[in-house]
């Protein structure tokens, strides 16, 4: 089939390792996201604790993006990769054996979720930084297709199979060693990565390392705000965010466990059908033109995705949570395909890479309240009114910055079948 075909020029080796590597990492990541759920659970937590070790980890990953993509750009990709995985790895095994021997505490278990959150942060712009070292730039597609496809297979559906078995068939400390374990082969793949030196800008030694950070973002800031699409699209992006990811993380389990009766492998199964239908959209967007309202394509993509998480907080039955899943995760991911492919086309090669970092960082700013306050949201007014907003506010909220930002004719000023980017 094509992706084969598209995958035949990728032979490097070193590439391979950085991809096995990621895979593993992803594996690690996901099989973290279940196994916190009832480790917090089997300590006696509900969600308020849930929500912090979910929110600390979600605030660790925001602090350290932007520090990330700065010592990306200074220290060799490599050591940081080997300090990303090592920082995964090590507290998460302590506390698989501190439990295994029913001696967690919840803080601590709060403190690896922490430390876990920074080293995702650190790991994104490393990275991005190291394939292109590694592969020539007709090679790059492929690699991102891979990476593609990979991530919601690995990260939503092999990490929390992984995990759900263990914890059903052993214990929460079982799941959080075997997630250990994964980041540590990590580690032993990247130590199989080459050394390279870092690329620089020209004068970049001679500037001190504080002012060219805020330079390089001043104008990064300067850019977003001036650029009505991009600034109106992120804005939106943090309020659906806002809406979604802690009803998503926090109380998807407790909704399967009240409403339906389920546990572990089927709060699996939930996270499965997210990254099924995620990556079977992915590439079915991948292999259709580029909508002529891609702006608005995108908005309803995002706002379609959303609609299914009223399922979680009226349905009864896995089943449908499973199928409601399988569709928000077509929605979300597909229209993330046409959001990136929108930034590198529309946004100057100059900027992409700042761009591209407070993309990450204003869209997910509100990531840490969300997961915050859906605990006390939900013993305070029931699970499914959260979800209500969830799955009601974000179609209403892509309607309206369509219209306002007036992104149907921006789309008309500035088609995307022009080789030039423009802002």
């Amino acid at each position: 089939m094509t992706l084969p075909r598209a995958l035949v020029p990728l032979r490097t080796a070193a590439y391979w390792r950085l991809a096995l590597s990621l895979g593993l990492s992803l594996v690690a990541n996901g099989a973290w996201a279940v196994t916190a759920v009832w480790q917090v659970v089997a300590l006696g937590g509900g969600p308020a604790e849930l929500s912090l070790v979910t929110g600390l980890a979600a605030a660790g990953t925001l602090a350290a993006t932007l520090p990330g993509g700065v010592l990306a750009d200074r220290v060799p990709q490599r050591h940081l990769l080997l300090a990303v995985t090592l920082l995964s790895a090590v507290p998460v095994g302590a506390a698989a054996l501190l439990s295994l021997a029913g001696e967690l505490p919840l803080g601590l278990l709060a403190v690896v979720g922490l430390l876990g959150g920074v080293a995702l942060g650190l790991h994104y712009p490393a990275y991005s930084a190291l394939l292109p070292a590694l592969l020539p730039a007709d090679q790059l597609l492929a690699a991102n297709g891979l990476e593609g496809a990979m991530r919601p297979v690995l990260y939503q559906v092999a990490g929390p199979a992984m995990a759900a078995l263990l914890v059903a068939a052993v214990s929460p400390g079982a799941a959080l060693l075997a997630t250990a374990g994964a980041s540590l082969a990590a580690t032993a793949c990247v130590l199989g990565l080459p050394l390279l030196p870092v690329a620089r800008e020209p004068g970049a030694e001679q500037r001190h390392p504080a002012r060219a950070l805020l330079g390089d973002l001043r104008e990064g800031l300067a850019f977003l705000v001036r650029t009505r699409w991009l600034l109106a699209t992120l804005l939106f992006g943090s309020l659906m965010l806002l809406a979604t990811t802690g009803p998503l993380q926090v109380l998807t389990p407790f909704a399967l466990r009240d409403r339906a009766g389920g546990g572990p492998f089927e709060h699996a199964l939930v996270l499965a059908g997210f990254g099924v239908g995620g990556a079977l959209a992915s590439l079915a967007v991948a292999s259709r033109p580029l909508p002529r309202r891609y702006l608005t394509a995108t908005m309803a993509l995002w706002a379609a995705g959303c609609v299914p998480l009223l399922a979680f907080g009226l349905a009864t039955h896995v089943g449908v949570m499973v199928g409601a899943a399988v569709l928000s995760g077509a929605g979300i991911h597909g229209g993330m395909v046409l959001w990136g492919t929108l930034l590198q086309r529309r946004v100057p090669p100059a900027l992409l890479g700042r761009v591209s970092s407070l993309d990450f960082v204003v869209s997910g700013a509100l990531v840490p309240v969300s997961v915050a306050l859906a605990g006390p949201l939900s013993e305070g007014a029931g699970v499914g009114p959260v979800f209500l907003v969830a799955g009601l506010a974000p179609p209403v909220l892509a309607l309206l910055t369509v219209l306002l930002a007036r992104m149907p004719a921006d789309e008309a000023a500035h088609p995307l079948d022009r080789p030039a980017r423009v802002p």
